[in-house]
């Protein structure tokens, strides 16, 4: 007697997998499924996820080149009014993600996603706008700031949504692409925005220039806010029509909220801190930190010349830590990121300048590249220890006995990794705040010790609860 090996169809009306659905049959550790239909589902929902999320990065990050140039049309801001429009993003965004961590699950990702992308397009046109007119008052500017901030709030729906479509297999290689691709809209706007904003490539709609105080160029500062507009038009409708609701991704606040009592909530949460906290925070301050640093001593070095390198790379290791961390395991590339973090920062250290010694910028400059490739490794596996840690807790660990059944226990371990996911990156986003605030208050060099005793203690965590043999929750 020939048994089907083939995924049982469901029945007639219930599931159309086609764009635009909801799905409520979602079998991603069947293989039958998987190979049949759920691989395709899951990556074209994928492959519209990492652009949008790449444009909210550019909404979070945009002022972190803007604030650079106001000065040289005009803008009559105080050295510490530029640190804080650097700044509000950072707070605005991790206090967003905490709210878009749960709000997403409850309205469906998909509708959630082309609502969220939608959204930034008014912060952007506020932005456009303010920047013609250097009269434009300094607390209007900071509301400009906050609302941007928003962009970086939709990471952390993002990323949740992704890890449903996926296989345990493989589910740190797909947020490893969501995420690492998505990230690089940190260079991409360091990179562009510097660009676009030194001719009329918008034409007259966009508003006419001002007049750079360096050399007497026409300037369009508005351009860098401006150009993204359409785009975001674009990825909002492509998210309506194109993506999907998962149905097994549906969850109230009132389940999602169990995290705060899960210990590995915690834990993991403070490892991001390390990882994205330092990536994000390094990603801000830099361009001003090259400025202030080595900028008086030789003028070649240009924040907005080399400032973008580093996220770049960062962002592409995210999806090189996701890859190596399904082959050999999260939690020993969390370790190496960790500690390669440390090694590179001791290089800044003595790269800078100290008395009568000028420092070196290409020393100083590689060493921050490194701090962002490792940083980018332990993004990728961080998030690829925290479904695996949460679906062992759950199917054969010391939470197993709270669900009635095998199903309903992976139900729950994907809704909780789910929700951490979100949680742990809404508050590794405050280093976007922090850094750049360290950095601003206290010497460059004591800053940078107090991130290398942080690693340490990330090392510690997860080599105790995660990498040892005998660790309490092996990932």
């Amino acid at each position: 007697m020939n048994v089907s090996t083939t995924a049982p169809t469901p029945p007639a009306g219930t599931d159309t997998y086609r764009p635009g659905s909801t799905i409520t049959d979602w079998r991603p550790e069947d293989e039958n499924f998987w190979n049949s239909t759920g691989r395709k589902v899951a990556n074209r929902n994928l492959w519209v996820s990492v652009p949008a999320l790449m444009l909210a990065f550019v909404v979070w990050q945009v002022w972190s080149v803007t604030v650079v140039q106001l000065s040289d049309v005009g803008f009559t801001y105080s050295d510490s009014q530029a640190f804080w429009l650097t700044a509000i993003p950072g707070i605005t965004g991790g206090t967003f993600r905490i709210l878009y961590t749960f709000i997403g699950p409850i309205f469906g990702e998909r509708k959630f996603t082309a609502f969220s992308t939608f959204i930034l397009i008014g912060p952007l046109l506020w932005l456009g706008f303010a920047l013609q007119d250097t009269s434009t008052p300094y607390w209007e500017m900071a509301l400009i700031a906050a609302v941007c901030g928003i962009g970086g709030a939709n990471f952390a729906s993002s990323m949740a949504n992704v890890g449903f479509f996926f296989p345990k297999k493989e589910k740190g290689n797909a947020n490893g692409i969501n995420g690492g691709l998505g990230n690089l809209g940190v260079s991409v706007v360091q990179l562009v925005a510097p660009l676009v904003v030194t001719a009329a490539i918008l034409g007259a709609p966009a508003g006419g220039p001002l007049t750079s105080a360096k050399n007497g160029d026409d300037v369009w500062l508005q351009n860098g806010a401006f150009l993204w507009v359409p785009i975001l038009v674009v990825l909002a409708l492509m998210a309506w029509f194109l993506m999907n609701d998962l149905k097994v991704a549906a969850a109230p606040f009132s389940q999602q909220k169990i995290i705060f009592k899960r210990k590995h909530n915690w834990l993991m949460t403070w490892l991001y801190v390390g990882t994205f906290g330092s990536f994000i925070g390094f990603a801000s301050a830099l361009p001003n930190l090259i400025k202030t640093t080595f900028t008086p001593i030789d003028s070649a070095y240009s924040a907005t010349t080399y400032a973008w390198v580093g996220p770049f790379i960062g962002a592409l290791m995210r999806w090189a830590g996701g890859w190596l961390s399904d082959k050999i395991g999260g939690a020993r590339v969390t370790m190496l990121s960790f500690v390669g973090m440390a090694v590179s920062l001791v290089v800044v250290i003595n790269a800078l300048p100290s008395g009568g010694d000028d420092g070196n910028f290409w020393v100083f400059y590689g060493g921050f590249l490194f701090a962002f490739f490792f940083s980018g490794l332990g993004n990728g596996s961080t998030f690829r220890q925290i479904p695996v840690i949460f679906r062992d807790q759950h199917t054969k660990g010391p939470l197993r006995a709270e669900s009635e059944s095998e199903p309903q226990a992976l139900k729950q371990s994907e809704m909780e990794a789910g929700a951490v996911v979100g949680f742990s990156s809404a508050i590794a986003a405050y280093g976007f705040f922090f850094i750049p605030a360290m950095f601003a208050n206290f010497a460059i060099t004591s800053s940078l010790w107090c991130f290398i005793v942080f690693y340490a203690t990330c090392l510690a965590v997860c080599w105790w609860f995660y990498a040892r043999k005998g660790a309490e929750a092996p990932s």
